[in-house]
């Protein structure tokens, strides 16, 4: 479970009685897109045919672009996590992180799934004894990718979620 109980009204929309910006929610989808497609190897080295996390990322950055709806994002994200089941290790979780990618569209919060899933597939992509590391440096990555607008919100979002995105904001 990555998200919390009680939604973080800064991750809503304002149209939604939050007080997330459009901007700033297509700036979440465009990091969280960013974070995922940095380990999409992880999942297309073994998967090489099979495009539904790729495609999930496409549609988080074609959503911000105005190019599909909401419900086509969040589907290709559906389909993502779909790619993921059957899989182990780095590549399920790089095609999960794709897949909460796509989702950021109708659920901005989905951010840090993106994020955590990608640690955690750069860590099991890591040689044994080096997983650790390899996700510190992998959140340090993600963290020098932040836009500046919404850089404190990601971060402090982190520190609140620590513990529910298995711990891995600890960078």
């Amino acid at each position: 479970m990555i998200l919390p109980e009680v939604r973080d009204p800064r991750f809503v929309t304002i149209r939604r009685g939050g007080t997330l910006t459009d901007p700033d929610h297509h700036l979440l989808a465009l990091w969280a897109a960013s974070c995922a497609e940095h380990v999409l190897d992880l999942f297309e080295s073994a998967q090489p045919e099979d495009l539904r996390p790729r495609r999930a990322i496409e549609h988080a950055r074609a959503w911000v672009r105005g190019e599909v709806t909401m419900t086509q994002a969040r589907a290709a994200g559906g389909h993502a996590m779909g790619a993921a089941r059957d899989l182990r290790g780095a590549p399920r979780h790089a095609a999960y992180a794709a897949g909460q990618a796509g989702v950021v569209a109708h659920v901005a919060a989905h951010e840090l799934g993106a994020a955590a899933y990608a640690i955690k597939a750069a860590r099991a992509a890591a040689p044994e004894g080096e997983g650790e590391a390899a996700g510190r440096r992998e959140c340090q990555w993600q963290r020098d990718q932040l836009p500046q607008a919404i850089r404190e919100l990601v971060l402090d979002d982190q520190r609140l979620r620590n513990d529910i995105c298995w711990s891995l904001f600890d960078c």
